[in-house]
């Protein structure tokens, strides 16, 4: 691995210049190349101005997290180099436009190319100052012409944008980069688009959200998808009519999910608890950003844990998985529809905008969970809500001739009439409860752990995994990952910690929330690495953190 080749280039400029589009056609030209690509993006909430920067790292092996450090720096505006110079490695080069003042004054190695001359002289829109340095760029790197005309002619889509990206190449200089190329192209998608094929591939049939950064493209993907997958792709008028409309579905028989950020999970918790006491299958997909309330509504944090494990009024079953990855999104959002269905219960998966935004070079799993329910047979007066030893009542949908199929918020016996009689709340609330203990053997075991027998034990969650497993390979360390937080997969961590001198926790928010909930549980916990100021860890930062505390 040390001696692999590994390459970092950070795009950046203002709202409005195509910067993120700019860092998606590199690393997927470089994804097509078969190199290993992760794509890291910054952006405020403008529609113009303020600074946005993509950091796009390619290597020839996984990686799931980017660097500080860049090899090149593609800046459209000045404010790109003041900010980002330092970041520069031993040999980095900034490449920017001849119209850049700053460009003359930059400390570092500088190649200007006239883009915005280009772009002018082919009246072209300015934004295409963007395929014009991504052809400065491409032929630094001495990657053939016909590579990047192709990623053009299958994502750009225009004549135009070719003629522009053909001039800058002509007039860029080849540098010192000796770029590999592998056989296999590498499959790439964001974290969101891997949590709607994960549902899909599950068999949802009805999505529902009301669009919040960083939720909202999962809702833009199944739309722009919708006839080829087969699912009907909602936009109501808000989060509770998106979440109690996919109640409204699952009690139909369509298998339903709903996607948010806090806020939004705040306005969902009252129908949380009905779906727990209806007892229907529901899907939340919560995609974490600051908060409170507005708080930065385009970066990240996992501030969100404590109030999706304990959200919702009166006690209930629930689970909720933590994904790290793309793969990892793709299979525990088929797993939640799943387990969802399989007990009647209310499952949420937890993101994060660096998970749901960024893009990787993975391959989705092949085998994954899909819909399944304990359907009621008939011959006899349908009761909704039978008690059973484990708690799952045979379902049944409306329409059927032979079935009177109820749902009520309210306590109820087991035909879905209501009742405040003592003994019958207590055996109903018994019975829903059982479900728990399905769950916990079903999950149990969902904990990742690498390098098991290593001293020193880095625990994170969720998104901090791509830093967190370079940093366990590169210090040595034992890394375990719970990829489901409720139930809390107890007797599988003791295990995936038995042995260790020491445990540290890595997490994205200012209270120790893992580290909380591991201490409930009663596991000790030696050091915390926190960080909260709405980005992710690098891996040199988080290599820097760990390296201290050791």
């Amino acid at each position: 691995m040390k001696n692999s080749f590994e390459f970092s280039v950070l795009f950046g400029g203002k709202a409005g210049d195509g910067i993120r589009q700019l860092g998606i056609l590199w690393a997927k030209l470089l994804c097509r190349r078969g190199l290993k690509t992760f794509l890291y993006d910054d952006y405020p909430s403008l529609i113009r101005g303020g600074h946005n920067f993509s950091i796009v790292r390619a290597a020839e092996f996984p990686i799931s997290a980017h660097r500080d450090q860049v090899n090149v720096i593609v800046a459209l505006n000045e404010e790109t180099i003041r900010r980002h110079q330092q970041r520069l490695s031993e040999n980095g080069v900034v490449l920017c436009d001849q119209e850049i003042p700053e460009a003359q004054k930059a400390p570092s190695a500088q190649i200007t190319v006239p883009w915005a001359q280009i772009v002018k002289e082919l009246s072209a829109p300015k934004i295409m100052r963007n395929t014009a340095a991504l052809a400065s760029l491409v032929r630094f790197c001495q990657i053939p012409w016909e590579e990047l005309a192709q990623t053009l002619r299958e994502l750009a889509k225009t004549e135009l944008n070719l003629s522009v990206a053909q001039k800058s190449y002509e007039l860029s200089e080849k540098g010192h980069v000796d770029f590999p190329s592998k056989d296999k192209n590498q499959a790439f998608f964001f974290g969101n688009e891997a949590i709607a094929l994960g549902a899909a591939a599950a068999g949802l049939k009805v999505f529902l959200a009301y669009p919040m950064t960083p939720a909202s493209s999962i809702l833009h993907y199944l739309a722009a998808h919708r006839e080829r997958l087969g699912i009907n792709v909602i936009h109501p008028e808000n989060e509770i009519a998106a979440v109690l409309a996919a109640i409204g579905a699952a009690y139909a028989g369509s298998p339903a999910m709903t996607a948010t950020s806090g806020g939004g999970f705040a306005l969902m918790v009252e129908a949380l608890s009905l779906a727990g006491q209806a007892e229907i299958p529901l899907v939340i997909v919560e995609c974490q950003r600051p908060g409170p309330s507005t708080g930065v509504p385009t970066y990240t944090m996992q501030g969100d844990l404590e109030f999706v494990l304990t959200a919702g009024h009166g006690e209930f079953p629930r689970v909720v998985l933590a994904p790290g990855d793309a793969q990892e999104a793709f299979e525990l959002t088929a797993e939640a529809l799943r387990l969802a269905w399989r007990y009647q219960t209310p499952v949420l998966v937890l993101s994060d905008k660096h998970l749901s935004e960024s893009l990787f070079s993975q391959n989705l799993p092949q085998q994954f969970a899909r819909v399944e329910y304990k359907a009621w047979s008939g011959g006899q007066t349908y009761a909704r809500y039978a008690f059973s030893e484990d708690g799952v009542s045979p379902l049944a949908f409306p329409g059927r001739k032979d079935a009177i199929v109820k749902a009520t918020s309210y306590e109820h016996d087991p035909f879905g009439l209501t009742t405040e009689e003592p003994t019958q709340i207590a055996r109903m609330q018994e019975k829903r409860l059982r479900k728990e203990e399905g769950l916990k053997r079903e999950t149990e075991k969902m904990v990742g752990v690498f390098n098991r027998d290593a001293p020193v034990a880095l625990l994170c969650f969720g998104s901090t995994k791509g830093a967190a497993v370079e940093i366990a390979e590169r210090l040595g360390l034992r890394l375990v990952r719970p990829l489901v937080l409720r139930p809390f997969p107890t007797q599988t961590l003791q295990k995936a910690l038995k042995g260790a001198d020491r445990i540290i926790v890595c997490e994205t928010n200012a209270t120790g929330q893992l580290a909380k909930l591991l201490a409930f549980h009663g596991f000790r916990v030696d050091q915390k690495i926190l960080k909260y100021n709405g980005r992710p860890f690098s891996v040199d930062e988080l290599y820097e953190r760990v390296k201290e505390l050791l």
